[in-house]
């Protein structure tokens, strides 16, 4: 008769099972070392799976079997990144990488550097957040300060250790990396989806991009993701035994220890002639490394020089992609198109013979603007070099001058919108010409009525996008005038509309015609005039006819209204579409209540500074900065020493934390809300 094990001797076999398959996969995905056989680590894992299912009161996040969740999201969460995640700036040449190393060298006054170099692998953007050493969440970059949430499906990647190794690790510690797909992967997951007759991907870094963003974590977990760490996030709670590194290849290999795959590409070097020595290296090499790169990084390594040398916009001062040359090819330039986006801007497009270059035959490239083909001394009839930039984008990358028929004649951008005929014009400091014609040109008319319906501007209840581009293609609307003209019976006639639906619609527009002159000037969709500007130039000026009649000189009166937005306004209403456009717009009978000046020195927040910061649970961002204002407050978007007053909504970070070091005073959105109540 067999001993039946108690349930301390069960609860420290699962115990001792899961850290040897911890132990086991690291050295097999991470290190690609493996000790034991598949079949063992097999073994182990059926015996675990054994005794989880006996007894599931045992079983936790870390454990080798909670890699696939069950769950089908139907959605992704968003995550706000404590420390955003920045992008770098790039580089495409030697010259460029001595100019970059040039400018490190000033900006540190001299002192003596070191650059760490590891590839640029072309993937996804991940931060890993671990708590007490266990994943709590994975986001995707986003747009640098906003991802999505993604753990269930990175809690599949075997490279990702569900709990760190050791003990010494920080309380919380958030590392950042490139989830890719191995080229082999990548090779074998097409070939499963062309013997499934699915479409195959288009490389590695779309199969990884779409394996991540998966609802269901079954299917990630089928697909071969790896993951390499390069760099940390937000660290609390630092061990004392294992304070975090002050250089970044020390970090990286923290990381290491810690149980995180890192590239082993990565190198100190110690000038910038090793820089381009390691680029060439790599370069070389490319088509032998297991995963798609498409260049190398060089940061400098003392986190101390990094701090000192600072950031610009969203990109650090300290690094630096030195990207790979893309493929290029000839072919002759037969014409140079005008395209108009939806925000009004002028693209030149070249027409050009086919040609194929970087994997795809290539019809079009970009011009960019005005500058480019002057610099570029590109014309009609070259024959020009053409080159997937980024191994993405068709571009011109100049003619070939021994090539150039004669009589070819420089070319000028139009100083008219090729589609409505507006003035396009250049705004000194900006790259392109737009079309002024915002409410009228037929090539902006979808988002103009879109923005024009929004919630924050008109509010019109169910004109959702896909409404509005079946009424611009069904020829109901021109501008956004017409939305005032429609019947029930036009609008019952569209694709799942029926008559209640419809006048629903028509009362949700009637009903918008009562409005305020702030939601008004922001729906018409003025350059660079958003909710704030909005307000600020009604509470200045009262009425709409005060605004139109304002010169730039005046307008830059108006807190929040520069030169460039003050030309932007004068240039809106001086476009005799757009007066067309209001005046129908006002015939309709949009009205709005009118403004009670006001002593603004009386305001409560008068003179105040303030500072929104975390998440709101009552209204949105914008809706609160825009009360503050009303209230004389100036809101701005970093906290300084020049703060009044920190508003700290749900998961406030950063800010929260300089806010309370510098002894500003912080509300509550309680706080904000009985002053929003009490005015």
């Amino acid at each position: 008769m067999s001993k039946k094990n108690t349930p301390t001797e069960i609860a420290q076999e699962i115990q001792s099972l899961k850290e040897q398959l911890n132990y086991h996969a690291h050295r097999y995905y991470v290190l690609d070392d493996p000790e034991i056989p598949d079949a063992e680590y097999d073994k182990l894992f059926r015996r675990l799976e054994h005794l989880e299912q006996q007894h599931p009161e045992l079983i936790t996040l870390d454990s080798p079997t909670q890699r696939v969740g069950g769950k089908v999201l139907d959605h992704f969460k968003q995550v706000t990144h404590e420390i955003p995640m920045l992008s770098l700036s790039n580089a495409f040449s030697e010259e460029e990488i001595h100019d970059f190393a040039k400018r490190i060298d000033e900006l540190l006054d001299h002192e003596t550097f070191n650059i760490v170099a590891e590839p640029k692998l072309d993937g996804l953007a991940i931060s890993l957040r671990y708590e007490n050493g266990l994943l709590v969440q994975a986001a995707t970059r986003g747009d640098g300060y906003t991802g999505e949430d993604v753990t269930q499906n990175v809690r599949t990647i075997q490279a990702v250790p569900l709990k760190l190794s050791g003990n010494d690790y920080p309380e919380i510690l958030e590392a950042r990396g490139e989830v890719f797909m191995p080229k082999a992967g990548f090779e074998k997951l097409n070939r499963a989806q062309i013997e499934k007759g699915e479409k195959p991907f288009a490389n590695p870094r779309n199969a990884a991009a779409g394996s991540l963003r998966q609802l269901d974590s079954k299917v990630t977990a089928t697909r071969p993701l790896d993951m390499f760490c390069y760099a940390l996030g937000m660290v609390k709670g630092e061990h004392p035994e294992q304070p975090i590194k002050q250089t970044h290849n020390e970090i990286l290999k923290q990381l290491q220890h810690w149980g995180l795959a890192v590239s082993p590409e990565v190198k100190r070097l110690d000038n910038c002639q090793q820089c381009l020595d390691y680029y060439q290296d790599i370069l070389k090499r490319r088509p032998e490394l297991p995963y798609e790169i498409d260049g190398v990084v060089f940061k400098v390594d003392s986190i101390a020089q990094q701090q000192k040398a600072g950031f610009i916009s969203r990109a650090p001062r300290w690094a630096i992609a030195y990207k790979f040359p893309a493929e290029e090819a000839m072919t002759k330039l037969l014409a140079i198109d005008v395209q108009v986006g939806r925000t009004g801007a002028l693209t030149p497009v070249a027409r050009l013979e086919p040609v194929f270059v970087g994997g795809v035959t290539v019809t079009n490239a970009t011009l960019h603007n005005q500058d480019e083909i002057d610099r570029k001394d590109v014309r009609v009839g070259d024959t020009v070099i053409v080159r997937r930039a980024g191994d993405v984008i068709p571009e011109v990358v100049g003619p070939v001058l021994s090539r150039r028929p004669e009589n070819t004649q420089p070319y000028k951008m139009p100083d008219h919108c090729p589609v409505c005929g507006s003035v396009a014009e250049r705004v000194d400091g900006e790259a392109k010409s737009r079309c002024t014609g915002g409410l009228y040109c037929p090539a902006q008319r979808k988002e103009a009525i879109k923005h024009f319906a929004s919630r924050k501007a008109m509010d019109i209840d169910g004109l959702g996008d896909k409404l509005v581009e079946q009424m611009v293609d069904a020829g109901l609307i021109n501008d956004v005038s017409d939305l005032y003209q429609l019947t029930v019976k036009q609008v019952s006639a569209l694709d799942r509309m029926g008559d209640k639906s419809a006048l629903n619609l028509i009362e949700a527009i009637n009903k918008s015609k009562s409005t305020t002159l702030p939601r008004f000037i922001y729906a018409l969709g003025i350059r660079e005039v958003g909710e704030a500007t909005a307000l600020a130039l009604a509470n200045h000026y009262k009425s709409l006819e005060a605004i139109e009649s304002a010169s730039q000189e005046d307008l830059q009166e108006v807190p929040d209204v520069g030169p460039v937005v003050a030309h932007h306004i004068v240039t809106f209403f001086e476009q005799a579409h757009n007066q067309e456009v209001l005046k129908k717009l006002l015939d309709a009978g949009i009205h709005w209540p009118e403004i009670v000046s006001k002593d603004e020195t009386e305001l409560p927040l008068a003179g105040k500074t303030v500072v929104l910061t975390g998440s709101l649970s009552t209204m949105a961002r914008n809706d609160a900065k825009a009360r503050l204002i009303e209230l004389g407050a100036k809101v701005s978007g970093s906290v300084s020493k020049n703060t009044d007053i920190v508003i700290a909504g749900e998961k406030a970070g950063s800010k929260l934390i300089k806010a309370q070091e510098l002894g500003i005073e912080i509300w509550d959105e309680e706080q904000m809300l009985a002053l929003f109540n009490q005015e």
